[in-house]
């Protein structure tokens, strides 16, 4: 999936209080996060919305947009919002894909059951896929980790011959990987 495009979708979301209609033209352009998890109301998935609802601002300040999926209505997603205080939070797309498109075009469907995997896919402008992560049912992401590889993919994308190593931090060494290199690191 990595450097892949992102492939066309319609769907219906729930942001900031309102229904709206989204489509991968929404995406193309800047940054997006596509944040996959299995259901509303249920445990570990309200904890990582939440993570990232905390994280919102600081992505939108780096040109980045949110869409949360899962198979769930956008009537599901804004139930939810207005009974969760941790969901309650959320300002980004909360998007509905009971058809499935969304979910199986980044192939994290889970086989007979109509859930989305727990994935997260990292976007670029001209919307094609620079990072991506896939956790078991019980393993909860890390919004911090997720700003972390927003930050080096767009330093990447932005100094082009540059790479970042394991645990890079913004404003820390890069390389230039070259034949000096081989076998010095």
């Amino acid at each position: 999936m990595i450097n892949t495009k992102i492939k066309p979708f319609n769907a219906s979301a729930f942001k900031s209080g309102e229904f709206v209609e989204i489509s991968e033209k929404d995406v193309l352009g800047k940054w997006a996060v596509f944040f996959f998890y299995p259901a509303d109301f249920t445990f570990v998935c309200p904890t990582e919305l939440g993570d990232v609802a905390d994280k919102y601002a600081e992505l939108q300040s780096r040109g980045v947009e949110v869409f949360s999926v899962s198979t769930d209505t956008h009537f599901t997603h804004k139930a939810w919002h207005d009974s969760s205080e941790t969901i309650g939070k959320i300002d980004y797309f909360m998007v509905g894909d009971q058809s499935g498109n969304i979910t199986n075009n980044f192939n994290v469907m889970r086989e007979g059951q109509g859930l989305a995997d727990r994935a997260t896919f990292l976007i670029d402008p001209e919307g094609t896929i620079q990072a991506m992560e896939i956790t078991a049912e019980g393993i909860g992401r890390d919004a911090e980790d997720l700003l972390r590889k927003v930050k080096a993919a767009q330093y990447v994308a932005a100094h082009p011959g540059e790479v970042c190593p394991a645990k890079w931090k913004e404003g820390e060494a890069t390389l230039a990987p070259s034949l000096d290199l081989v076998g010095k690191i």
